[in-house]
C-alpha cells in the first residue's frame, strides 16, 4: 500500500478524548507502520497534507513526527522527507535479556544460525574476563543473529567449559542460549557489563551481513555472570542501520 492509500484510511482524532491531539495522532501514524499499511521505506505524506487528513494543526504534526522519529520508527532526510524506518533492534536501559526476548519486544521473528560450536584456547582478554588461565579452554558459540529473517548481527560466546560440559550445536538450534544454559546447566544470569563501540565491519562481518566491507557496525562486548562469578564473555557485530543505542540521562 502506498502512502497515499494509507493515508486515506487515517481517521481524525477526535477532540472529545481526554488523550492530547499529538498522543491520538502518534498512535494513529504508528498504527498505519505496525499494521504494514506503510511498510519500511514508505515516504510519510508532507505535513500540510497529514494537517489535512487529521485535520489538526502543524505543531501537532509536528510534535507527533518527532516523537516517533526519537522512538525510531521514522527517520527525516533532509530536503526529501519523513519516511518509515527499518524496524531496529534498540540497546538501552533495559532488563538482562537474550537477543531472542529484544527481538520479540520489537514484534520481530528472531532466528539464529549456528556457525559454529568448538573448543579451543581462550584470547587472553577472554581468559581475563572469565577469570581463568592464561591458554585455558573455553566453548566457543559462533551464530549469526537475525530479525524476519534479515542479518542483525554476527556474535561470538566464550563459554567456561566447566560450566557448560558438552555443549553442542544441536542444544541452540531455534533456541535461545540463555534458555539452553538455563536448562540444561542450570545457569541464570544474574547481571551483565557491556561495553559498546563503533568499528569497521571487516571482510567475514560484510559477509554474513550482507553490508559492504568498511561499512560502520557497532561492537559489542557483553561479559556476564550468575551467583558463581562469570561464565560468558561475548562478542557481536551488529549492523549499523539495525542496531542503535538509545539512553535516558536525568539529573
Amino acid at each position: 500500500m502506498n502512502s497515499l492509500t494509507a493515508e486515506r484510511a487515517m481517521t481524525r482524532p477526535n477532540r472529545l478524548r481526554p488523550e492530547p491531539l499529538w498522543h491520538q495522532v502518534e498512535e494513529t501514524i504508528r498504527a498505519s507502520i505496525t499494521s504494514g499499511a506503510w511498510p519500511p521505506g514508505t515516504q510519510l505524506p508532507g505535513e500540510e497534507a497529514l494537517c489535512q487528513q487529521l485535520g489538526v494543526s502543524r505543531i501537532t504534526i509536528r510534535h507527533a513526527l518527532a516523537n516517533l522519529v526519537a522512538q525510531g520508527m521514522l527517520r527525516r532526510e533532509h530536503g526529501r522527507g519523513t519516511f518509515v524506518r527499518s524496524p531496529r533492534l534498540v540497546a538501552g536501559a533495559r532488563g538482562l535479556t537474550s537477543f531472542t526476548e529484544e527481538m520479540a519486544a520489537l514484534g520481530m521473528v528472531p532466528s539464529t544460525t549456528v556457525l559454529d560450536v568448538d573448543v579451543r584456547p581462550a584470547p587472553a582478554a577472554v581468559a581475563e574476563a572469565l577469570e581463568l588461565p592464561d591458554g585455558a579452554e573455553v566453548v566457543q558459540v559462533h551464530r549469526l543473529r537475525l530479525g524476519d529473517g534479515e542479518p542483525i548481527g554476527v556474535q561470538t560466546a566464550h563459554l567456561r567449559t566447566d560450566r557448560v560440559p558438552q555443549l553442542d550445536a544441536a542444544m541452540l538450534a531455534d533456541r535461545s542460549l540463555y534458555d539452553v544454559l538455563r536448562d540444561h546447566f542450570g545457569i541464570t544470569p544474574l547481571v551483565a557489563d557491556e561495553t559498546y563501540r563503533v568499528a569497521a565491519a571487516d571482510a567475514g562481518a560484510s559477509r554474513l551481513l550482507k553490508i559492504r566491507r568498511g561499512t560502520p557496525v557497532f561492537m559489542v562486548v557483553r561479559v556476564t555472570s550468575d551467583e558463581r562469578g562469570p561464565f560468558e564473555a561475548t562478542t557481536s557485530t551488529m549492523r549499523g542501520d539495525r542496531y542503535e543505542i538509545r539512553s535516558t540521562l536525568r539529573l
